[in-house]
């Protein structure tokens, strides 16, 4: 069951407005934001674009402001006993961004209606708006995670492209992303279209072909340059992946670059 204490959308306040409540009310408290605002995330005062959704429970410290000439929101005090609710994986206190907030701004119209008015059918229809609501709710909370999932993958896949001699390991990327080893790989996979490892080695011969190709390193300095402590090892992956050992290669593009080198003086005499 759903009990509302007071619901008011369109709400309008000086710029300045600020709601300071102690972690000692009984009370559930949404919030949705129509203007930019500050919230206490952490310690810390971190500000919010407008269009964000947040969700306060029972002894959980509130402490929010407007940071723009005027602040707007709609909002929700409530008791529940709805299990949908009480057991729900929302983050406490976190701001969540709506992809549509204009769908659910209608909905906090219409729960101020029904608690308003008397109808034979209102504790239903709340109860309805209810569900729908943290339906939309948990909806943009799996989006939000699944684009930030994303964006730090990519980060992750940028960060073994500059630094390929980092001693990766399906282990220390899954740490990084806060996953388990199998979920990193499957998501890895289904999005880059290779396993995480295979693309470790890949740009690791590739900064061994600049290497050799570029410097003057012995092998044993370009096997632990690029991750590997063995210098066998290296040899053994560099042939797998480029089909010759990495003295040949080097052998080539020097011969290469010589003939590049001859021809280019041959265009001078001529």
């Amino acid at each position: 069951m759903n009990q509302i204490c007071y619901v008011e959308y369109d709400a309008s306040h000086p710029g300045e407005f600020t709601v300071d409540v102690p972690d000692t009310h009984d009370w559930w408290l949404m919030i949705l934001t129509h203007t930019p605002a500050k919230f206490l995330i952490k310690n810390s005062m971190i500000e919010y674009p407008a269009g964000c959704i947040v969700l306060y429970p029972p002894k959980f410290r509130i402490l929010y402001q407007g940071c723009s000439s005027s602040y707007t929101n709609d909002w929700l005090r409530f008791y529940t006993t709805e299990v949908y609710i009480t057991n729900s994986t929302l983050p406490a206190g976190i701001p969540i961004p709506l992809p549509n907030p204009y769908f659910c701004h209608k909905l906090f119209q219409l729960l101020a209606n029904e608690n308003y008015f008397n109808n034979n059918f209102r504790d239903q229809s709340i109860d309805h708006l209810f569900r729908l609501l943290f339906h939309k709710l948990t909806e943009a909370y799996s989006h939000e995670n699944i684009q930030t999932q994303l964006q730090e993958l990519h980060n992750l896949r940028l960060e073994i492209k500059n630094n390929p001699g980092f001693p990766w390991s399906v282990t220390t990327m899954a740490n990084r992303l806060h996953l388990s080893n199998g979920h990193l790989q499957a998501i890895y996979r289904k999005t880059f279209h290779i396993p995480c490892m295979e693309d470790v080695i890949n740009h690791r011969i590739l900064l061994a072909k600049e290497h050799l190709a570029q410097s003057t390193y012995a092998l044993a300095e370009i096997a632990v340059l690029c991750g590997y402590n063995n210098v066998e090892h290296f040899c053994r992956q560099f042939r797998k992946v480029t089909g010759q050992t990495p003295k040949n290669y080097r052998g080539e593009y020097s011969t290469l670059k010589s003939l590049k080198s001859m021809n280019s003086c041959d265009a001078d005499y001529i």
